[in-house]
């Protein structure tokens, strides 16, 4: 029997979360439900500057929204505490010092500057720009010499010479990287954090993460993370790198392509479920086309049916997906949704219309203003009208008369019986061009049913 497959999600809580990451958690959140085992949420809050409390309650709030609950991490424990990287500075330091001590890795003083002018030479000479290894052979005068000017430190990883790296790719198949092609890079800021190269990798193999789903945009990160993994004796998780979301045009999705994040989304009243139906059609070919309750998705989940091609994100897609789920949600569930859940009538008059709550606005408002009108208010409109004809002043002096109203509660539910619009032309002149019997009757049937 095989082991049990432990998948992750890793995010920074660093800003909104974005569709392409909610995708990728979906994938290895259905991975985890499909074979039985464990999904881990994981902080990857290392970057001190940007990483922000209020951005790490946002995603956990949209992540329990879209139903993908986790079996360790923040709020819910685990036998690998703490889930939060910034919380795990001991154990890191303890891993460089290992590192260091075995000669695998070593301080490094060049500034930024330095670091820059090396790219460009690079460059110039036709060579893609890499670390050149400067600091990799100082010795301890030197290093105690640059001490000394007040540079701080980021520490290197050495890579290997003449090492090839391969591993099998769980979407892209067999690979094969040279470590003449990849520079000596920092698994430690001059600040003292861990790089995502370094934390990401070790809490993986630690954590005892089985299968790792991501961009595609990390293949080329996972050589120097399975040097760093054997150089630390430590065992290695499978990799898999999907293609990543796009726009209609075929860029990277971003915000010039609308909305891009789950609390955008959420906002104007898309449903998790719509939502997750979508991104499980997107870079992974389901073995059914159609709907399927969230509940569902696992068993229907197939990781070799993971696509190497960008997929393409298209918000009219995502409307489809919204109709079927609301096809598929009762009167009292929409009615929830749309926050009326006293008005089921009305519901089942609009349901087939609304895709967005913002659709059933106007009718909202409708349904509201003839309801705070009243039925007596309709019928005397009615009656007024007989003796008023097509004059809107003559009606409304005449209907302030019987019914004490005036301004906006006298002209609204008048506008909305006749014309059933909260907005639009001056009512006068409508009143004039529409025919007696018309407006007779549109009042009389709202004095009826309101």
């Amino acid at each position: 029997m095989s082991a049990p497959v432990v998948t992750r999600f890793a995010p920074s809580p660093t800003g909104s979360l974005h569709l392409g990451n909610v995708r990728t958690a979906l994938f290895s959140y259905l991975w985890a439900r499909n074979s039985g085992g464990r999904f881990i949420l994981r902080i990857e809050d290392t970057d001190v500057e940007r990483s922000e409390t209020r951005h790490l309650t946002a995603l956990i709030a949209e992540l329990r929204w879209l139903g993908l609950q986790w079996d360790e991490g923040p709020e819910a424990g685990g036998p690998s505490a703490p889930y939060l990287q910034s919380e795990r500075g001991a154990w890191y330091r303890e891993l460089f010092a290992r590192l260091e001590s075995a000669g695998r890795a070593y301080p490094c003083y060049c500034t930024p500057d330095e670091l820059e002018l090396a790219r460009k030479l690079e460059r110039m000479a036709g060579r893609p720009p890499r670390y050149t290894g400067t600091c990799r052979a100082l010795t301890a005068a030197e290093r105690a010499a640059r001490l000394a000017e007040g540079r701080k430190p980021t520490l290197r990883f050495a890579v290997p010479d003449a090492t090839v790296i391969e591993f099998t790719d769980l979407v892209h198949g067999p690979q094969r990287f040279s470590s003449a092609d990849i520079g000596d890079f920092i698994v430690r800021r001059e600040d003292g954090t861990a790089a995502f190269f370094f934390c990401n990798a070790v809490d993986d193999s630690v954590m005892g993460v089985t299968h790792v789903l991501r961009g595609d945009d990390h293949l080329t990160n996972t050589p120097r993370q399975l040097m760093l993994l054997d150089a630390l004796g430590m065992r290695r998780p499978d990799y898999g790198h999907v293609g990543l979301l796009v726009g209609a045009d075929g860029a990277p999705l971003s915000k010039r392509h609308g909305s891009t994040s789950v609390r955008e989304f959420r906002e104007r009243g898309f449903l998790p479920a719509a939502l997750l139906n979508h991104l499980f059609h997107l870079g992974h070919t389901a073995d059914v086309d159609g709907w399927l309750p969230p509940a569902e998705l696992p068993a229907h989940f197939r990781p070799e049916h993971l696509g190497r091609a960008p997929a393409r994100f298209e918000e009219s897609q995502l409307l489809h997906w919204q109709k079927e789920t609301l096809r598929h949600m009762s009167i009292a569930e929409i009615a929830a949704w749309l926050g009326l859940p006293d008005s089921a009538a009305f519901v089942e008059l609009v349901r087939h219309n609304v895709v967005l709550p913002a659709d059933a606005e106007p009718w909202v408002s409708v349904v509201r203003v003839v309801a705070a009108a009243g039925p007596a208010f309709f019928a005397a409109a009615a009656a007024a009208l007989d003796r008023s004809g097509p004059d809107l002043q003559a009606l409304s002096a005449l209907l302030k008369q019987e019914t004490g109203k005036g301004g906006a509660q006298l002209f609204m539910p008048l506008r909305v019986a006749l014309t059933g619009k909260t907005h639009g032309p001056e009512l006068a002149p409508i009143l004039k061009l529409m025919p007696p019997e018309t407006a007779r009757r549109r009042l009389e049937s709202h004095a009826r049913d309101s």
